[in-house]
C-alpha cells in the first residue's frame, strides 16, 4: 500500500471478495535525509494515508525499510547504467528486484499466499498448474503491463492485480464507494526517487567528463557537459547555435555526442535487445511476429523477432521506421493482450 488510490482500492477490492488482507508500506531510498524532500513512493505523507485506509478497511498494517536493499538494487543500477551514457528504467527493476522480489519473499515467510498491487495488468491461466499468462490492463491508457516483462512464473503465479480489470475512472469510483480518504490526491509520477529533473539528480552523483559535439558527417560544433546528460531523440538542452539540432547517438569509447539537423535521421528499422525474458518460462518458435512498445508510452508496432545464436538476445525489425530507439530502454513483445517478454534495447 503506498498510500495511492490503486493500491488502495486493490485492498479494497480484496477485502470485498473475502481474502484475509494485510496492507504493508515500504520505507524505499531517499535523497534529502532530512525528510524535506523525500521519494514520492513513500513519503511521510504517503504513509499516514497508507495507514488511514488500512485503519477504514480494518486490516493490519505493517512498515517494511528497504531503504538499504532499494538504494543498493535500483538507485545504483539507475546511476550506473547513466553512467555508460545509456537511458535506463529503474521502474522494471524495482518491479522484479523490491515489489515482486524482495517483498515476495518476505510475505511468503510470514505464510501470506500472495502479493496483491494496485498495477493496472492482468494475469491469466490456471495458476497452481499451468503457466500464468501476464496480460494488458483493461485501461489502455493506464496499462502497466511494459514494467512487468522481467516477471518469473514463479513469481506471477503468488501475485494478484485487482484493479486490471477496472479503468482508472472506475478505480476513482470505487475509491468514494468505499469512502477512501484521496481529496486531492496527486497521481503518482515516474522515477519515484528523483526529487525534480533526472539531469539535475544526475548531476549531483555523477562526475561531468566534458567532450565534443559532432555532426553524423563527423563535424565539430561544439561540446557536450557528459553523455550521460542527454537521450536519443532530445531536441532541448543541447545548447548548440543554430538548431534545431536532435541527439542522433553516443560514441562511448571517444565520449562523443552525435547530433543531427534532419529528424528523419532518428528513424530506424530495427534493434538489438539483450537480456531477454520470456514471461511463459519457454522461448516461443522465432522468428516470430510480435507487436513491440520500446518506451512507456510507445504506440506498439509490428515487428518480426529473431534469435541471435548463442546468447540471450534477439534481432527485431519492425514493419515501419521508428523513432528514437534508445539503449537501455525497455523494448516488450506482446501478441494481442499477451505481453510474451521483453529484453534491453542495446
Amino acid at each position: 500500500m503506498s498510500g495511492g488510490v490503486d493500491s488502495s482500492v486493490a485492498a479494497a477490492l480484496l477485502k470485498r471478495a473475502g481474502f484475509d488482507v494485510i496492507g504493508v508500506f515500504m520505507k524505499f531510498w531517499s535523497e534529502d535525509k532530512s525528510g524535506r524532500v523525500a521519494n514520492r513512493c513513500c513519503s511521510p505523507e504517503s504513509e499516514i494515508r497508507a495507514r488511514r485506509v488500512a485503519g477504514r478497511l480494518g486490516i493490519p498494517f505493517y512498515v517494511l525499510n528497504f531503504e538499504k536493499e532499494f538504494k543498493k538494487r535500483i538507485v545504483n543500477y539507475f546511476l550506473k547504467e547513466n553512467k555508460k551514457g545509456l537511458t535506463p528504467n529503474p521502474c522494471v527493476v524495482c518491479n522484479k528486484e523490491i515489489k515482486f522480489g524482495l517483498l515476495l519473499e518476505k510475505v511468503l515467510k510470514l505464510n501470506a499466499n500472495f502479493v496483491a498491487t494496485g498495477h493496472y495488468a492482468r494475469l491469466a491461466g490456471d495458476r497452481p498448474q499451468r503457466s500464468c499468462r501476464l496480460c494488458k490492463g483493461r485501461d489502455k491508457e493506464k496499462d502497466q503491463s511494459y514494467f512487468l516483462w522481467q516477471l518469473s512464473q514463479k513469481q506471477l503465479k503468488r501475485i494478484l492485480f485487482p484493479v486490471g480489470n477496472y479503468t482508472r475512472a472506475e478505480v476513482e469510483k470505487l475509491a468514494k464507494k468505499f469512502r477512501l480518504p484521496f481529496a486531492g490526491v496527486k497521481k503518482s509520477q515516474e522515477i519515484c526517487f528523483v526529487s525534480a529533473s533526472v539531469e539535475d539528480f544526475l548531476k549531483r552523483h555523477l562526475e561531468s567528463r566534458p567532450g565534443q559535439i559532432i555532426t553524423e558527417e563527423g563535424k565539430i560544433i561544439g561540446k557536450h557537459q557528459g553523455l550521460w546528460s542527454y537521450t536519443i531523440g532530445q531536441r532541448k538542452g543541447i545548447g548548440l547555435p543554430g538548431g534545431p539540432y536532435y541527439v542522433l547517438g553516443k560514441d562511448l569509447k571517444r565520449n562523443i555526442l552525435i547530433v543531427t539537423k534532419d529528424e528523419k535521421d532518428l528513424l530506424k528499422k530495427e534493434l538489438i535487445a539483450k537480456n531477454a525474458n520470456w514471461v511463459s518460462g519457454k522461448k516461443p518458435k522465432l522468428p516470430a511476429k510480435v507487436m513491440v512498445k520500446i518506451r512507456y508510452r510507445h504506440q506498439p508496432a509490428s515487428a518480426t523477432i529473431t534469435k541471435i545464436p548463442h546468447s540471450r538476445s534477439c534481432m527485431l525489425k519492425f514493419v515501419r521506421l521508428q523513432r528514437a530507439i534508445t539503449p537501455g530502454q525497455s523494448a516488450v513483445f506482446y501478441r494481442g493482450q499477451e505481453l510474451l517478454g521483453g529484453g534491453i534495447i542495446c
